[in-house]
């Protein structure tokens, strides 16, 4: 079967342009065409290679598997890494996964998020070609970016050709503070802002452009862009991106409702509507919405307070729309809740649960927390970031593939 036919087979398998590619764009109605289903721009890329992949349950086209799709067509794939939450999305966050083997082609399957975090050379030489594609949500402290990074490290090391096939971010907007050096970590480890406002494609080649890989290497990078999209365009995620943003709405909540990862503040881990809802036993008396967080496998073990009372605020009433009409971190939420704790000094002791994070980690800077507990305006800390970010937009333009 040459190429020609082999790409109107797959176009015939996935329903390419069905009515289901429309319906993955939010309230724009031009049919987003994600990289992963513009097969004539990368199928010629992989024929009669050993191809490897990083990839994870978003990694669909039209609900038909990537993996799926390429073994169809003849494609070798010889190896599948996975990242956080597995090649399946059944681990819960910061759970280390194990290797396995796919049940369905039996192309064994190495985490990428447990003991190792790179191919190892005895891997490496398994294949000629590495593809990338999953669903990224835009945000710094999202674990998918520094794997990104990782392979790009690896691939450059070893000479080996990478082909990201890109998609869109739902929370395409710029803004929070940059990241400070002295707060890199395994939730930040690029000098971006908490919403970085690119495609993974372009984030790509902006971690090639800067220079981000060890010794400056740059990665053998090709790109497969989107099709009939436009910068900034809403995007309705088809699938789950991790067990924990399991609804559209908690995924455009997620860049500010992570921030409470770093307070003693529940975002809903524990229950079955995480990052839609806030709560904490210590604000008893200041709200009348409640959640009591249990254990879930797949979702979280042991959550913060788990079987206590979470008082606090219920965002599900919320529309997308009325999140989109100012798309940006929420700053008069934490703030309003660190005003209404009686004992303030607990707010961001991370002593009191193994599960409460660093807020400065994820924040990137002291200086936010400072300002918090200062009682700075809204208007001041937005001013504060001002010019990282007008510097940072400058930059990153320069990496833009859609307009």
């Amino acid at each position: 079967m040459n190429i020609f036919f082999k790409i109107l087979f797959c176009c015939i398998i996935i329903g390419f342009g069905s009515k289901s590619q429309a319906q993955a764009v939010g309230t724009v109605k031009a049919k987003i065409v994600v990289g992963a289903a513009c097969f004539k721009d990368y199928l010629p890329l992989l024929m009669g290679k050993k191809i490897g992949l990083l990839v994870n349950q978003t990694s669909e086209i039209n609900g038909v598997h990537l993996v799926d799709t390429l073994k169809a067509l003849g494609i070798n794939i010889t190896i599948i890494f996975g990242p956080e939450h597995g090649f399946r999305n059944n681990a819960s966050n910061g759970e280390a996964v194990k290797d396995e083997v796919d049940t369905k082609t039996q192309i064994p399957i190495i985490s990428l998020y447990g003991k190792h975090k790179k191919p190892s050379p005895d891997q490496v030489v398994l294949f000629d070609v590495f593809v990338f594609d999953i669903q990224d949500v835009g945000c710094r402290f999202y674990t998918y970016i520094n794997t990104l990074r990782d392979i790009m490290e690896v691939c450059a090391e070893y000479k080996k050709p990478l082909i990201v096939l890109d998609r869109p971010n739902p929370n395409a907007y710029i803004d929070g503070p940059i990241l400070e050096k002295e707060f890199y970590s395994g939730i930040g480890q690029f000098p971006i802002p908490i919403t970085y406002g690119l495609t993974i494609g372009e984030f790509a080649k902006m971690v090639n452009g800067q220079k981000w890989l060890k010794d400056s290497l740059r990665a053998d990078l090709t790109v497969i862009t989107l099709k009939n999209y436009k910068r900034g365009m809403s995007y309705q995620l088809p699938v789950p991106p991790s067990p924990n943003l399991n609804s559209q709405l908690a995924i455009e909540l997620y860049p500010t409702l992570c921030l409470f990862e770093g307070t003693t503040v529940s975002q809903g881990r524990g229950t079955h509507f995480p990052f839609t809802v806030l709560g904490s036993p210590y604000l008893k008396g200041k709200y009348d919405f409640y959640f009591i967080p249990q254990s879930i496998p797949g979702m979280k073990i042991n959550p913060l307070f788990e079987g206590d009372t979470c008082y606090g605020l219920d965002f599900r009433y919320l529309s997308l729309e009325t999140i989109r009409k100012k798309p940006e971190i929420n700053l008069s939420l934490i703030i309003d809740l660190y005003q209404n704790f009686d004992h303030k000094n607990l707010f961001f002791d991370k002593s009191i649960h193994k599960e409460i994070g660093d807020f400065n980690k994820l924040a990137g800077s002291k200086s936010l927390m400072d300002q918090i507990k200062q009682g700075v305006s809204i208007e001041t800390i937005r001013a504060s970031w001002a010019q990282g970010l007008k510097d940072y937009k400058a930059m990153c333009k320069q990496y833009y593939l859609y307009e």
